[in-house]
């Protein structure tokens, strides 16, 4: 994935008076986390923002350009107008890229099953998001699991060997 990097300045607005920003294009945003003392209420360009994040997974490292320094964060929330889909404000959390994180990822099924193909079996899937610990640029955006392997109808991928073997992550079993 490539990096992504958003431009961004600090905001004294708030309130009421968000609306008329949004009007103009902007879009508002806050940095949060355990390495900023007190959040950061920033701006940035609504089109250019909206854009390059259509691109990322909520696993993705979001580099903010604030006062020419580069902040690692990743999203939080993103808060949307459900009417029109368009974005109203975002959440960053500002991580430490030499400290491990625990994030949630998705998992993605790929391939064709015999087992499904054949004989008409109805494939479960337990989770659909797993929990990894490592650090944030080891953080893969989503996990593809190839399910070609399921010949019979009682064969099973567990994901959490599958992942340790491939990766310098830490997969935390769900309870």
């Amino acid at each position: 994935m490539e990096k992504v990097v958003l431009k961004a300045s600090r905001r004294d607005v708030i309130g009421k008076q968000v609306r008329a920003m949004r009007r103009a294009g902007q879009l508002p945003a806050v940095l949060y986390g355990r390495h900023i003392e007190n959040p950061i209420s920033i701006v940035l360009d609504t089109r250019d923002t909206t854009r390059a994040l259509a691109k990322v997974s909520s696993s993705s490292l979001v580099m903010i350009d604030l006062d020419g320094k580069e902040i690692p964060t990743l999203i939080r929330e993103k808060q949307r107008d459900f009417i029109k889909n368009r974005l109203l404000h975002i959440d960053f959390l500002v991580v430490s890229l030499t400290e491990k994180l625990t994030a949630s990822v998705s998992i993605e099924l790929t391939g064709v099953s015999l087992a499904v193909k054949d004989f008409n079996a109805v494939l479960v899937t337990g989770l659909d998001q797993i929990e990894i610990e490592c650090l944030p640029a080891d953080l893969p955006e989503r996990l593809t699991i190839d399910i070609a392997a399921l010949v019979k109808v009682s064969d099973v991928i567990h994901a959490t060997l599958w992942f340790r073997i491939r990766s310098r992550c830490l997969v935390i079993p769900m309870k």
